[in-house]
């Protein structure tokens, strides 16, 4: 199989232990994450090579980024060394009706100042067959948005899929900046993925009949948001993920695949939730190696979708789960019998 690159940056993640608040905390849990590079773990946990392009300051903290890349046979040979931070978040794990939060702290990182110069992208695209990157990483400064421009211009020109999470961050840029951004790079875009709200933030696509705050979500009017993506972009594939949120304990999740005029449903998942933070990356990763394997889009919603409720069980960003342990999912009734 080709492999994947994925681009954007990876983080030092510090967390409260268990569902402690951050001002009753005295020591933190270290982890280390980044929308793009919990694709590029999951995908490698599925047979995948997988390689996750990134800057990295030149440190002990940047070595030991890196290695909790290399731990899950993630290629980190498109990651270069520069001066600057590696960024920091800050996660707080909510309870109940006690929502989860999020602090940055990633001004001045490496990756935000890095140059388009920096990349070579026609030899990062050799034998790959995928390109994959979030709304994220063009929102962390002009430059990297310019280098999200130029990396999607030699994929296609390569022939290579591009896919893009959507993924807006509300702390990082404003919806207009996001919408005239965004508009840009989607015109390289193949594959889109958006959750319940993206669309509406991005490109003012809003679904109808729907209330994400309060968790109340019509599966049809997310059909034509889909529809109008795909249309506005000449997408081949959109997917749209539903999270109906009954609280920060408990989510009902679902999916909804549009391609060729057609509308793919993926099963809905009760889900009690161990953590949360890397469900949509883990989608994006089901998706991404359920059309690489060829799955039909119904399969491939099914699998994506069961990609992302099993990571809403495992504590951390990445979704440490093999593609026979999803695929058993897709199979069963999810009652989570022991298996012996």
């Amino acid at each position: 199989m080709n492999k994947v690159v994925t681009f954007g940056e990876l983080m030092m993640k510090l967390s409260p232990l268990g569902y402690a608040r951050f001002v009753q905390s005295h020591q933190f849990n270290v982890e280390y994450s980044g929308a793009e590079a919990n694709v590029a773990v999951a995908l490698s946990s599925f047979g995948v090579p997988a390689v996750f392009v990134s800057a990295l300051p030149g440190n002990e903290i940047g070595d030991a980024a890196l290695n909790a890349l290399r731990h899950y046979g993630v290629d980190s040979s498109g990651v270069i060394r520069k001066e600057g931070r590696l960024g920091i978040y800050f996660a707080e794990k909510g309870a109940s009706q006690r929502p989860s939060k999020v602090i940055y702290d990633r001004s001045y990182s490496a990756i935000s100042m890095t140059d388009v110069s920096d990349f070579d992208w026609d030899k990062l695209f050799e034998g790959a067959s995928w390109f994959h990157f979030t709304g994220i990483t063009p929102a962390l400064s002009d430059t990297l948005a310019s280098i999200c421009l130029l990396a999607c211009q030699t994929a296609k020109a390569k022939g290579v899929t591009v896919s893009c999470d959507l993924n807006y961050r509300s702390k990082l840029w404003a919806k207009e900046k996001a919408g005239k951004i965004m508009s840009q790079l989607c015109e390289y875009v193949d594959v889109c993925i958006a959750n319940e709200a993206d669309a509406a933030d991005v490109f003012g696509i809003s679904a109808i009949g729907s209330e994400v705050e309060t968790g109340m979500i019509d599966t049809a009017s997310y059909a034509e948001v889909a529809r109008q993506l795909s249309k506005r972009f000449g997408f081949q594939t959109v997917c749209i993920t539903l999270r109906e949120s009954i609280s920060a304990s408990d989510n009902n999740w679902s999916a909804i695949l549009y391609e060729g005029g057609s509308v793919y449903h993926g099963k809905k998942y009760p889900i009690h939730i161990v953590d949360r933070i890397g469900g949509g990356d883990s989608f994006a990763a089901g998706l991404i190696y359920s059309l690489l394997t060829g799955k039909t889009p119904q399969d491939a919603v099914e699998f994506a979708s069961a990609a992302a409720c099993l990571k809403h069980t495992i504590e951390g960003d990445f979704n440490m789960v093999t593609a026979s342990e999803v695929e058993s999912l897709v199979k069963s009734h999810g009652t989570g019998r022991v298996i012996r």
